[in-house]
């Protein structure tokens, strides 16, 4: 059953292809950061307005925040056209790293919206501030939670459905500041009742949330830069490699994130007895299998020793004639 329902899914290992999903993937995060764009600079301009006619500090500084967030999108932008250029004799994997460069910024980003955050704060807490025209305010406040709410959870979603950490990591920087707008919120409902401290302790209350959200950013971006996977990838490529026909044994299985995109390198153990062909018959075989059991996966590279060889093996290279296999895999 397995195997009639493989036959008839539609599934290509031309390298054209893997270069069309590539671009599609980096359309798709394009399209979400130009979104992210609109609404976020037209929540900026509607709280700007409000800003004019109320003097809100607060909410000046959250407007200031949401108008810097949305050219966040210009690092990420450049990042993924970037992904989109060929491989050059120089960059011999291709401009994908540059996602993880762009992920850094971001990263800096949400750090600077902490201490920004944290500032504002302790000084509203030291210099309290009367506040006129509440119920503006306090709608404004809303209109940035749910301006960065809806850029949120689409960065979010188009970030783990194409694989890049820093379209995720941008998402999870819109969510933390949504919470910084409701901060201006309750801020708001706490001066309407004479509480002038209610806005900055609920300011460093959100500041620590923005930290956890930093924590979390960041440590994703970290782990993507040291070329960590998700150990359950790792697990499913020995997995399939194993239940190859004419596999013996999986020796090593590497698996590296280049930009939204999935790369691997593995060693096999085949029949001393075989030939050449038949050794390089069985990589093509668990090439194709493993394109098809690891999600985004876009090149594999495999190479296959005979059973009972002794000794040091030399790095597999795309040039090796021992069996190795470089190839794209789409489906």
């Amino acid at each position: 059953m397995t195997g009639l329902r493989h036959a008839l899914t539609p599934h290509s290992h031309d390298p054209a292809g893997r270069v069309d999903a590539e671009l599609e993937s980096s359309r798709a995060g394009l399209r979400a950061l130009w979104v992210s764009l609109v609404v976020l600079g037209a929540t900026a301009a509607a709280q700007a307005v409000v800003v004019v006619v109320s003097g809100s500090v607060a909410l000046l500084g959250d407007t200031l925040h949401n108008a810097a967030d949305a050219l966040t999108a210009v690092p990420l932008g450049v990042a993924f056209l970037l992904g989109t250029r060929a491989a050059t004799r120089r960059y011999t994997y291709g401009f994908g790293r540059a996602e993880d460069l762009a992920g850094v910024a971001i990263v800096a980003t949400i750090a600077a919206s902490a201490a920004f955050a944290g500032y504002e704060a302790v000084r509203r807490l030291l210099e309290p501030q009367e506040m006129t025209h509440i119920p503006y305010v306090a709608a404004a406040g809303l209109l940035g939670f749910a301006g960065n709410e809806i850029v949120a959870r689409y960065r979010i979603l188009v970030g783990r459905r194409i694989g890049s950490a820093a379209l995720v990591a941008d998402g999870q920087h819109a969510r933390a500041d949504g919470f910084t707008s409701l901060a201006v919120l309750l801020g708001a409902g706490g001066a309407a009742l004479g509480w002038r401290w209610a806005d900055p302790v609920v300011g460093l209350l959100i500041t620590l949330a923005i930290v956890l959200v930093l924590k979390d950013a960041a440590r994703e971006i970290y782990r993507r830069l040291m070329d960590a996977v998700d150990p359950s990838l790792v697990d499913r490529a020995e997995t399939c490699l194993r239940a190859t026909p004419g596999v013996l044994g999986v020796r090593s299985v590497r698996l590296r994130w280049i930009g939204h995109r999935l790369h691997a390198e593995t060693e096999i153990t085949v029949g001393a007895e075989l030939s050449l062909a038949a050794a390089h018959a069985i990589a093509v075989d668990a090439e194709h299998r493993l394109g098809h059991a690891v999600p985004r996966l876009t090149s594999a590279l495999i190479h296959p020793d005979p059973e009972h060889a002794h000794g040091p093996h030399p790095a597999p290279t795309a040039a090796s004639g021992r069996g190795s296999l470089p190839s794209s895999t789409r489906h």
